[in-house]
């Protein structure tokens, strides 16, 4: 075949084949999961609402941490099991009594695995660091990889079909609050209690998700040179607000909702519950 290499300047080819490193998506599979029943640990603060009310609603979630391990499966070679462990952050409004509500967070998990092909490969990777330091530590040298294939999960916001307030039993799982990472619990106002007496929320939540397998791998395409803008940066040219206020285009959209045609239902809506009050 034929290359028409790159070349710079003012003999630039516009078309030319170039080689990149990227990804290759080895396999993939989408998945709907409802998971029944999860317990959702609260803080001291919540443990305490949920103990004098039943009365409790969700108002949003969102997945403030997911932890992903791969590992060869045996006697089938290629294949990979990939553990997805979500901890999703519970926002919920409680009515403590008449005309009087509470919110209140705490933090669920939940976990999946998945089957994937991810072929098969026996080197070790190295890759220069970014520290140009002239004495380096050994370690500090170049980073070192396996050749293991790299699990991606995408997930939509979950979906809250479900909520309850039960009394313990023994089937209840235990907390767990020392597995949860400290980063995790950082987003929740309160820390996690260790409640075994007390009342507890259980919460049922569908996900909706992607997951793949990728490599790094090495591909000629066809590529065109990128040139320079023409367009040049604008700037603002008054410190008047109101000035530049009047300057914008009014927000049309803004004023009409989308209606059912648009496939308002099937699209997930985020109530920015990830901050930290």
């Amino acid at each position: 075949m034929s290359e028409n290499r790159c070349s710079f300047g003012n003999n630039a080819n516009r078309d030319c084949v170039v080689c990149i490193d990227t990804y290759r998506v080895l396999d993939s599979c989408r998945d709907r999961d409802c998971f029944e029943d999860v317990r959702v640990y609260l803080t001291d603060f919540g443990q305490e609402i949920i103990d004098r009310t039943s009365t409790v609603r969700a108002k949003d979630a969102c997945i403030v941490w997911t932890f992903i391990g791969i590992e060869p499966v045996q006697f089938n070679r290629g294949f990979y099991q990939i553990v997805i462990r979500f901890y999703i952050k519970i926002r919920c409004e409680a009515c403590i009594c008449p005309g009087k509500a509470q919110e209140f967070d705490g933090i669920a998990i939940v976990e999946k695995r998945v089957i994937l092909f991810g072929s098969e490969g026996s080197v070790s990777i190295f890759r220069s660091s970014n520290d140009n330091n002239f004495c380096p530590e050994i370690s500090d040298n170049c980073d070192r990889s396996n050749n293991m294939p790299v699990a991606v999960c995408e997930v939509a916001d979950p979906i809250i079909l479900g909520l309850k307030v039960v009394e313990p039993t023994c089937r209840i799982h235990p907390c767990c609050c020392d597995d949860i990472p400290q980063n995790v619990c950082n987003v929740i106002s309160g820390n996690l209690v260790d409640n075994r007496n007390g009342n507890v929320l259980l919460v049922t939540i569908g996900l909706f998700s992607v997951v793949r397998l990728e490599r790094p791998a090495q591909y000629l395409i066809n590529a065109t040179e990128y040139s320079v803008p023409d367009k040049e940066c604008v700037v603002a040219e008054t410190d008047d607000p109101c000035k530049l206020f009047k300057n914008m285009a009014f927000p049309v959209n803004e004023f009409y909702p989308p209606s059912l045609s648009e496939n308002f239902i099937d699209k997930p809506h985020g109530g920015g519950c990830c901050s930290k009050r």
